[in-house]
């Protein structure tokens, strides 16, 4: 059977002041009033049920999602603490596969825009029949690179196989930048941007955990055998937090490229993408001015040029005179102003308020 899992992790310190640990950026209702995460669960209608639909985030969210999604506690999966996407997505298989050992689940994060939403489905429903008709498959989906970056996985494509889909050859995550010139050089017939969705049959991936990262494996084994017993809670908050902290895409995305015995497939996606994990991407999602303004505030901007300004009050005024290309955030009990091409550094901002206002301010 075909199942969803939305990836709600991470804490989006680079949306800060507007990300805080009580409402990380996936919760937030600042595209045209719902979240990310409302976004992605929505986005999934008709493809997979949504019975069939499950979150992994922190569980100390887990009523603020269910209550938002109108989503059952069965269909919540709890991360006492955030130990990356291998073992958020290995522990989800392995509980599903325990309900469902023939289980075929795509994997999608709670972070991205997808324009247009049915052709978003048509390339997604593409992925579900490799993996099923290829048990041995990871489906992972491709995006034409726009610039050589280092923060995304590359997908070196080879030969061509079911519909759009292609083998993996190589799969090379966070590059060096003369290398990641060279793929982006190289053009996209030949190298992808790694999406962060994948489609596989359950037992494949855990199959390659196993082989892997075989102690991962051995924790994971360990919370889906007692998941559905009293032991549940007792197994995760114990073993969970011991498991080596490692990305799904280093720890079996690059080494299944290089397996014989499994197959690494790209299907290409050629939609509207934007991975909203800093306030110049979230820029991009908002009406402009004539001016290039970004808008998502009550404002008035005068001789002011490609700025963002935003707020969590509906009912607050931001107002500038001659600025250029700042970020301005407001919210009650912060506000953020920074030029956008500082807006890496928010993260370091982040980590010194904590230091110097303590945790409630992030």
């Amino acid at each position: 059977m075909r199942y969803a899992l939305i990836v709600a992790g991470g804490s989006g310190t680079r949306l800060w002041p507007m990300s805080r640990a009580c409402l990380p950026k996936q919760l937030i209702p600042f595209i045209h009033g719902k979240s990310l995460l409302q976004l992605a669960f929505e986005r999934l209608e008709g493809l997979v049920p949504a019975e069939n639909r499950y979150i992994c985030a922190s569980q100390g969210h887990a009523d603020l999602i269910c209550n938002a999604l109108q989503l059952p506690k069965e269909q919540f999966l709890g991360e006492p603490v955030g130990r990356d996407t291998l073992n958020a997505v290995g522990y989800s298989a392995a509980v599903i596969a325990q309900r469902d050992p023939e289980a075929v689940i795509a994997v999608f994060t709670a972070d991205h825009i997808i324009e247009p939403v049915d052709q978003f489905l048509k390339i997604v429903e593409q992925g579900f029949q490799l993996a099923e008709s290829q048990p041995k498959t990871l489906v992972t989906f491709g995006i034409a690179p726009t610039e050589a970056a280092t923060g995304y996985g590359y997908l070196q494509l080879g030969k061509p196989l079911n519909g759009e889909a292609r083998v993996v050859e190589n799969f090379k995550e966070k590059p060096a930048l003369e290398l990641a010139r060279d793929y982006f050089a190289a053009g996209m017939q030949r190298y992808l941007w790694n999406s962060g969705m994948f489609v596989w049959r359950a037992s494949t991936l855990l199959d390659c955990i196993n082989r892997y990262e075989p102690a991962n494996a051995e924790g994971i084994r360990a919370i889906a055998e007692a998941w559905d017993t009293p032991r549940r809670d007792g197994v995760l908050q114990t073993v969970f937090p011991s498991l080596k902290k490692v990305s799904v895409d280093f720890a079996v995305m690059e080494p299944a490229s290089r397996d014989a015995r499994v197959q690494v497939a790209a299907i290409p996606m050629p939609l509207t993408w934007l991975d909203v994990g800093s306030w110049p991407m979230f820029g991009e999602t908002c009406p402009r001015d004539e001016k290039g303004n970004a808008i998502a505030a009550k404002s008035l901007l005068l001789e002011t040029e490609g700025t963002l300004a935003a707020s969590s009050d509906p009912q607050h005024l931001i107002t500038t005179i001659g600025c250029r290309d700042l970020i301005i955030i407001h919210t009650p009990d912060a506000t953020l102003v920074c030029h956008k091409d500082h807006a890496e550094s928010i993260k370091e901002m982040h980590r010194q308020v904590g230091e110097l206002f303590g945790q409630e301010k992030i």
